[in-house]
């Protein structure tokens, strides 16, 4: 386990995710995978990264998630360290979202 998430599981998690294409299989399949509290936490994070990569002040954020500190420095220390997740895939999501 070299990134901590064993690779192969991780990796076939990965590959599953980005083979489902219809929005309400997706809700399917995460309810299924995932607790309530899960879900929550991940659409929570996800609106932080929409937000701020929009240029919303950290009060702000705070304001329309109702996000904790934690979660929002967490959030905010990924979009300028992490893996490039939150900047290589929302702003395409969001593009596609808004001509829909």
């Amino acid at each position: 386990m070299k990134n901590g998430y064993g690779d192969e599981m991780h990796d076939r998690l990965c590959r599953l995710l980005a083979g489902i294409d219809d929005a309400g299989d997706m809700k399917n399949f995460l309810e299924d995978l995932c607790t309530i509290n899960e879900i929550r936490q991940l659409s929570q994070r996800a609106e932080c990264a929409c937000l701020l990569l929009a240029g919303e002040t950290y009060g702000g954020v705070t304001e329309k998630t109702g996000v904790s500190s934690a979660t929002l420095s967490r959030v905010s220390k990924c979009l300028r360290y992490g893996s490039g997740g939150y900047k290589n895939v929302l702003p395409s999501l969001l593009e596609k979202q808004s001509g829909e």
